[in-house]
């Protein structure tokens, strides 16, 4: 019996902790937050995978990139190289926001501490 009693006890405190987390993404706070995330995130995802894709494209079913930059460097080579270095300037470029987005977080987890028992 107590074991029940312990059960209907934490799920009661699980819907509440839920309704809870319900209203603090309501927030126009967090709204903006991730609003501002999906605002970086999403083009940013879209310029990588259209670079990305583009390489076996161009290399499968076009002759542009077997044309030689310097002798007996093709761009194929110079592109896939370009690749790497997005895939370090984008994560280093998100790594410098999220710090941005980690303070606002924070900001909103102050701000509502009290009010929603964080």
């Amino acid at each position: 019996m107590e074991a029940e009693n312990q059960i209907v006890q934490s799920e009661d405190s699980l819907v509440q902790r839920e309704k809870k987390y319900d209203e603090l993404i309501e927030t126009e706070e967090f709204k903006s937050l991730i609003h501002q995330k999906k605002k970086f995130i999403l083009p940013t995802t879209l310029f990588f995978l259209a670079f990305y894709f583009t390489l076996p494209l161009l290399a499968a079913y076009t002759k542009i990139l077997h044309r030689e930059m310097i002798p007996s460097i093709p761009w194929v080579w110079i592109f896939a190289l370009a690749q790497f270095m997005l895939v370090w300037i984008c994560g280093w470029i998100y790594i410098k926001k999220s710090k941005t987005y980690d303070s606002m977080a924070e900001l909103i987890i102050k701000k509502y501490k009290e009010k929603y028992d964080l």
